[in-house]
């Protein structure tokens, strides 16, 4: 593993889905599973998400049509939260979802659309009491 990617990626990682939630998932490696948070970190968020071509932006709208796509409800509505950290806004987030419905079904945009209205509805409660 490459120190240097590895720090990319946590750095990058923390930013997006917030420095908490990253530090709870890597103080909950153990033997079993340590191994694999630090290919993520160092593959997905520094290899992958450390590249220049692409915003951040740009990144999570495509994350979210793949994830949309693949029915990965967790890491869907954890990739929802890091876009409008990316600064997506939810009519662009919308688009996103529309243009997944069209490309890979209509069962997929309404898992989607779901997800995310789950999302936003706890994101405003959030900030109701806030």
């Amino acid at each position: 593993m490459s120190q240097e990617m590895f720090d990319r990626g946590l750095e990058i990682r923390k930013a997006v889905l917030g420095a908490d939630y990253v530090q709870k998932s890597l103080d909950a490696a153990d033997d079993f599973n340590r191994d694999f948070q630090e290919l993520v970190t160092e593959y997905c968020w520094g290899a992958g998400w450390g590249r220049t071509a692409l915003s951040r932006r740009d990144r999570s709208l495509l994350n979210l049509v793949m994830l949309g796509t693949l029915n990965r409800s967790h890491e869907f509505k954890l990739h929802l939260k890091g876009a409008l950290t990316n600064g997506c806004s939810r009519e662009e987030i919308k688009d996103a979802l529309i243009q997944l419905a069209i490309y890979a079904g209509i069962p997929a945009g309404v898992e989607a659309f779901r997800l995310a209205r789950e999302v936003f509805t706890e994101l405003d409660g959030n900030q109701s009491k806030g």
